[in-house]
């Protein structure tokens, strides 16, 4: 079983759009505009063009796939939120964020931990953040402390400064003290660079997650000793619940190869990939042309992937929200996700439908197990065999 997450491939805006300020959002369908068109055969023919019509990848009569779309029932619009929801985790509450910065109390708690000052405590841009403050992090040695719309604590130091292990420990300090405010993610940011026009990150990020708030169809497929193997961040953004082998990426293309050496590696069990280039090289950086040339690539290596599945594998392709773009502001976007579900033995694509949840996923992986269905519906049953 594999279940990629092509992170932020969001592909139109939720009902409730307004209320997140995400009206008229539409990720997938704005890259292809912006890009007059998309080459993407292998996911038209799983059936991408009949979720929705995209500039240069129109409906096929007869897709080989099941397609179908998922709209998010937990509130909010991040990462850690909509992976959880794919797991079978219905947040009705959203993680929180801090706009204006953390309190106080955060930072001087950080402080007494690790005998550093901070700066920055401000929502911004990874990349712009950086040009404002890199070279006084330069001089003072005071790691950057910054957040964005989704409930994430980000550290920035560079690697010449404060070494990378360093700067894990002092992310994973702040983790320990931000657990009671269920903050979703403390990210390490580490970056090189001696110029605001040169400073870049680095693929050292790592990711110090919340731990979920329930047990996860991961957890019932590891307890049932059903193998779960994390490609990218996926053990990050479960805290290493219900994951059992893991492997990081440095981006795509690395996540792939490393996705078709897991499958040829594992006998049984799921495969859980996430592909993370979407979202944070081309949708924070309103890079829709980027973000386009990423869906072809994802598209080229989709027979490779499909011809290293065996007869009994099922392959699921997903998103975990939106992120457009071409919309005002570099967040994320309250979207519907899409759904493509393809097997070696299937005899024929099925529609899917709208789901109401992401935890369909999971209730799919449950049924395809033998394991108890929590959240969600499953939809083995609707694809032809």
């Amino acid at each position: 079983m594999l279940l990629i997450t092509l992170d932020g491939c969001g592909i139109g805006e939720l009902p409730d759009a307004a209320r997140y300020g995400d009206v008229g959002a539409n990720t997938l369908g704005h890259v292809a505009e912006a890009c007059g068109g998309l080459d993407l055969p292998h996911l038209q023919a799983l059936g991408l063009g009949n979720i929705l019509q995209l500039p240069g990848v129109p409906t096929v009569a007869a897709p080989q796939g099941g397609w179908g779309r998922m709209a998010e029932a937990s509130a909010g619009k991040d990462t850690t939120t909509g992976h959880w929801e794919i797991a079978g985790i219905i947040e009705p509450n959203p993680l929180p964020t801090y706009p204006t910065g953390f309190p106080e109390e955060i930072i001087a708690a950080l402080r007494r931990e690790t005998g550093l000052d901070f700066l920055g405590n401000i929502a911004a841009s990874g990349t712009e953040i950086l040009k404002e403050l890199g070279d006084e992090h330069l001089r003072s040695g005071r790691p950057i402390v910054y957040t964005s719309a989704d409930s994430v604590f980000q550290v920035a130091a560079h690697e010449g400064i404060i070494p990378v292990e360093r700067l894990y420990e002092i992310c994973r300090a702040a983790r320990r003290i931000l657990d009671p405010y269920r903050i979703g993610r403390v990210i390490a940011r580490p970056f090189v660079g001696d110029a605001p026009e040169n400073y870049r990150r680095t693929a050292n990020r790592h990711d110090f997650s919340l731990s979920p708030t329930a047990p996860t169809i991961l957890d019932g497929m590891t307890a049932a000793g059903i193998p779960v193997f994390g490609v990218g961040k996926i053990r990050d953004i479960f805290a290493g619940c219900g994951i059992g082998d893991y492997v990081y990426s440095s981006d795509n293309r690395d996540g792939m190869a490393k996705t078709l050496t897991a499958l040829a590696a594992m006998e049984r069990g799921l495969i859980f990939t996430n592909l993370v280039d979407f979202d944070m090289l081309y949708g924070h950086r309103l890079d829709a042309k980027g973000f386009g040339q990423a869906l072809e690539e994802f598209d080229r290596w989709l027979p490779e992937c499909r011809a290293a599945l065996k007869a009994e594998d099922l392959l699921i392709v997903t998103a975990d929200h939106g992120c457009d773009p071409t919309t005002p502001g570099s967040d994320h976007t309250r979207e519907y996700v899409p759904l493509l579900v393809w097997s070696p033995a299937m005899a024929q694509g099925t529609a899917l439908g709208v789901r109401t949840s992401f935890a369909d996923v999971a209730a799919t992986l449950a049924e395809a197990y033998g394991l108890p269905v929590g959240a969600g519906k499953g939809f083995l049953g609707e694809l032809t065999g």
